[in-house]
Formats: C-alpha cells, sequence, structure tokens
C-alpha cells in the first residue's frame, strides 16, 4: 500500500496546534513552539500546521521564510550569532568573524552539524560590542578565545 507523502502527519506540530486552539491567530507561536520542540520547522510539519489551521503552505511558509529566526533544515548543535552592525563592526566584529570562521571551521551562514555561524544586525548590546548571541543568551566584549569557551559550555549544555 502506498503512503502518499503529503499525508504524513507530524504528530508533535499536530499537538502543538491542538494546546493553541488550532487557531490561525497563534500561528506564530505555534511555529516557534514546533522549531524548539524539533530545531526546525519540516516539510511534515509545515503541512500538519497548515491542516490544522485551514491556511495554505504557501501562506505558512511566507511566514516561515520572512522571518529569519525560523530555520527549516537541522541546524549546528550551538549556533553562534555575531552581531554586525555598525557599533559592532566598530568594536571589531570583523576580525571576530575571520578568527570564528578559522576556529570552528565554517563560513558565516553556512551549514554545519556542530557549530553555526550567524550574521545578526543588532543584538541591541551596542555598548558592549562585539556581541553575540548563544541560544537566548547575550554576551558582550566577545573575542574568539572567550567566543571557543561559550560555544563549548552551550555544546556541554551549561550557560556560561
Amino acid at each position: 500500500m502506498a503512503t502518499l507523502i503529503n499525508k504524513i502527519e507530524d504528530q508533535d506540530a499536530r499537538q502543538i496546534c491542538r494546546h493553541h486552539g488550532d487557531r490561525e491567530e497563534n500561528l506564530l507561536e505555534i511555529l516557534h513552539a514546533v522549531q524548539h520542540m524539533s530545531g526546525y520547522i519540516s516539510d511534515s510539519a509545515l503541512r500538519t500546521v497548515a491542516q490544522a489551521l485551514n491556511i495554505s503552505r504557501a501562506d505558512i511558509h511566507g511566514v516561515v521564510t520572512f522571518y529569519h529566526d525560523f530555520k527549516r533544515e537541522p541546524q549546528g548543535k550551538v549556533t553562534i550569532k555575531i552581531c554586525r552592525a555598525e557599533a559592532c563592526q566598530a568594536m571589531g566584529a570583523d576580525d571576530l568573524i575571520r578568527e570564528a570562521e578559522a576556529v570552528f571551521g565554517t563560513q558565516l551562514d553556512a551549514p554545519n552539524i556542530d557549530v553555526k555561524l550567524e550574521a545578526a544586525y543588532c543584538l541591541g548590546n551596542c555598548a558592549l560590542g562585539p556581541a553575540v548571541l548563544i541560544g537566548d543568551d547575550l554576551y558582550g566584549r566577545v573575542d574568539v578565545k572567550r567566543l571557543q569557551h561559550l560555544s563549548l559550555q552551550h555544546s556541554e549544555g551549561r550557560q556560561a
């Protein structure tokens, strides 16, 4: 018996939709919860949310691609957002990015299984640049040595 791929339901996404009352106005909260649970928004989760909320997949895809923080593929174990706004650039963010790329063996905004480096444009920590965000934790005056330490702490599940 064949299974139609567009009929496969993501059970976690379905449960999250139910928790939010299957209401379209809760779409952002639902998407954040789905991503928090699995680390990204899969095709099956997107289809499930569309069906549960009775809105088109195209509409949900538009929302997911509009907001930079929603991810459509599995992410690295640790994602480091490095501020590239003017204040952080003046305090050495570009040098930090180059050094981090060399240390972690990846490029800014490239997929990576262990450590993913992402550009951010103002983390609201301008007085303490260069600033980085790892998970929900914001750090200021970060150099590459401290960045390595913070990355290790977060990959081990401990916040520094």
